[in-house]
C-alpha cells in the first residue's frame, strides 16, 4: 500500500479543484464529463502523455442491453431482467447483485448517454461472436449468450455494442469520449503520476503527484475519483494475488496498469475484493465453424463445450486445466483462425497422437469414440455443445497446440477496490471513506469471477459516471 500524506489547516496546495480524477481511460472520462456537467470544477491527472489508457487499446465492445435501439433495430427483444439473469451467472461467482441490477436497469439510458456524447452505433448485427466485427456493425454476441449453460438461464440475445468503426474500436471510442471531455471546462494535466492520497483526519482531501519530476500537492474540495486501471503490469502484485497470470505471454494493459490506484486507496484503509481473479483472452475464433473440433486437456479428455465464449474458455484453460490444452480437428472441421492457428501434430489415428503428444494411452481414443457417438446422435451428452456444431471427427486428425507456453494467452486483472453502486470506496468495515470514489478496473466491478466482452468498457463508463456525480455532489 501507499501511505497517505497527512495534512492540516496549514498545508499549502499547489493546485486545487472540486473533483480530482486520477486516470483518463473510459472510466475517468465518464467521471470527468458527469462531474463537470454537474457544475463541479474538475482536474484530471493522467500519467501518460495522452488520455485513453487500456480502453483505447481494447476492441471497443460495450456490453449494453435491456432493449437498446440497436437491439430492437436488429430484431432482438431484451429486458433488464433477462440481462441481469445472464450477467449474474456469466460474471460470477461473486458478481455483486446490486451492481448488476443497477447496471441492467440503467443500460438503455447509458446507451443514450454514450450516443449523446458522440459515440455512434450502426444498426447491423454481425454473426461471428466473441470479438469485434470487421466492419462497423453495431451488435454481436460477446459473452456466450447463445451457448450452454446460458441458453438455460435466459433467452440468447446479443449485447455486445460496437461503435461505428471497423474492427477494433477502442481508440475510436476514446477519441469520442475525450472530445466530450474537451467540451467541458475540466482541466487535464498529463505526464502526471499520482503518488499517494492526501488526508485530513479520516477524509480524503487530495492527491500528491509528480509533475515533471516535481512533487505537487493537489487539493480536492469535494472528492477524489480513482480510475487508474488494474494491476496486470505490477509483477509483485500479480505474483502475490494471481500468479497464474505470470505464465501468460500477452498481458492486456499499459505500463500504468500498475495497481497504483488500488495501493493508494489501501493506504487510507480501503477494502479490496477479488484480487486473485483474472480474465484470460483466447483468440480461438473466428471462424466459429472451428468449434466443430474438440478441446482436450492433458489427460486427453474433453472438459467443456467448445462453442462457448472464448474468454470463458481462456479462464478454464489457465486456471483449471493448468494451461495444458489441445484442439483436435479433422480435414472437414479445420480452417485457419483469426491469428493463424495451425496443427502441430497430424496422424492417422488417435493412438498415434497420444504417443506423439504424450497423452495417456487410450485417453484420446476413448474421448473421440464417445464424442463421435454423441455427434452422430446429434446430442452432446457430456458438455452440451449445440447440435449445429456437432459432427463426428474422422482420421486423419490434426491437433493445434494450445498449451500456455505455446499459444496466445492474454490476461488482465478483475479484482480491485470495494465500492458501492454509487462508486464510493469502502473500508474494511463496509463504511464509505469520505471524499474517495473509484471506478473501472481499479475497482471490483460487475465481472467478479467470470467475464463477457464489453463489460469493462460498459461497467467503467457506467460506474465512472456515478463516481463523477457522487463526487460533484459531496459537500466540501
Amino acid at each position: 500500500m501507499l501511505e497517505p500524506l497527512r495534512t492540516d489547516a496549514t498545508t499549502t496546495f499547489d493546485l486545487e479543484a472540486d473533483v480530482v480524477v486520477v486516470g483518463l481511460g473510459c472510466a475517468g472520462a465518464a467521471a470527468t464529463i458527469e462531474a463537470a456537467e454537474a457544475g463541479a470544477d474538475v482536474l484530471v491527472l493522467e500519467a501518460a502523455p495522452l488520455g485513453g489508457g487500456t480502453s483505447a487499446m481494447s476492441g471497443g465492445l460495450i456490453y449494453l442491453g435491456g432493449g437498446t435501439p440497436i437491439q430492437e433495430a436488429c430484431g432482438y427483444t431484451d429486458t433488464p431482467e433477462d440481462m441481469a439473469r445472464f450477467l449474474q451467472v456469466a460474471c460470477g461467482p461473486g458478481a455483486d447483485p446490486a451492481k448488476v441490477q443497477a447496471y441492467c436497469e440503467g443500460s438503455v439510458a447509458h446507451y443514450h448517454w454514450l450516443v449523446d456524447h458522440g459515440v455512434p452505433f450502426t444498426a447491423r448485427f454481425h454473426p461471428e461472436p466473441s470479438r469485434e466485427p470487421p466492419d462497423d456493425s453495431g451488435l454481436v454476441f460477446s459473452g456466450g449468450e447463445d451457448s450452454w449453460p446460458f441458453t438455460d438461464i435466459a433467452p440468447p440475445v446479443p449485447r455486445g455494442h460496437h461503435p461505428s468503426h471497423p474492427d477494433s474500436a477502442g481508440g475510436f471510442l476514446m477519441q469520442r469520449l475525450l472530445a466530450a471531455v474537451e467540451r467541458t471546462p475540466a482541466r487535464v494535466v498529463t505526464d502526471t503520476v499520482a503518488e499517494r492520497l492526501a488526508v485530513d483526519g479520516d477524509r480524503v482531501v487530495g492527491v500528491e503527484a509528480s509533475v515533471d519530476g516535481r512533487a505537487t500537492l493537489v487539493r480536492a474540495r469535494r472528492g477524489v475519483v480513482l480510475t487508474a486501471g488494474g494491476f496486470v503490469f505490477n509483477h509483485d502484485m500479480v505474483a502475490e494475488h494471481c500468479p497464474e497470470a505470470l505464465r501468460c505471454n500477452v498481458p492486456i494493459g499499459t505500463p500504468h496498469d500498475d495497481g497504483r490506484g488500488i495501493r493508494m486507496a489501501q493506504g487510507v484503509g480501503a477494502a479490496t475484493v477479488g484480487l486473485d481473479r483474472v480474465e484470460v483472452g483466447i483468440p480461438l475464433t473466428p471462424p466459429r465453424s472451428l468449434v466443430r473440433g474438440i478441446l482436450v486437456n492433458g489427460a486427453g479428455r474433453r472438459f467443456m463445450n467448445e462453442d462457448t465464449y472464448s474468454g470463458r474458455l481462456g479462464q478454464e484453460f489457465l486456471l483449471r486445466q493448468d494451461g495444458q490444452v489441445y484442439f483436435v480437428h479433422d480435414d472437414e472441421t479445420f480452417s485457419v483462425n483469426v491469428v493463424g492457428y495451425k496443427p502441430k501434430w497430424v496422424a492417422a489415428s488417435a493412438a498415434e497422437l497420444e504417443e506423439e503428444i504424450g497423452l495417456p494411452p487410450g485417453s484420446l481414443t476413448d474421448t473421440l469414440d464417445r464424442y463421435n457417438r454423441d455427434a452422430a446422435a446429434g446430442h452432446d451428452t457430456e458438455h452440451h455443445k449445440a447440435t449445429e456444431w456437432l459432427r463426428p471427427l474422422e482420421p486423419p486428425y490434426g491437433v493445434v497446440d494450445l498449451r500456455v507456453e505455446k499459444s496466445y494467452y492474454a490476461p488482465f486483472t478483475l479484482g480491485g477496490l470495494a465500492t458501492t453502486v454509487d462508486s464510493e470506496v469502502l473500508d474494511g468495515s463496509g463504511v464509505a471513506i469520505p471524499g474517495l470514489f473509484a471506478a473501472g478496473r481499479t475497482t471490483a466491478g460487475i465481472a467478479a469471477g467470470g467475464y463477457v466482452s464489453g463489460i469493462s468498457l460498459g461497467d467503467g463508463t457506467f460506474f465512472g459516471r456515478r463516481a463523477g456525480v457522487a463526487a460533484a455532489r459531496t459537500s466540501s
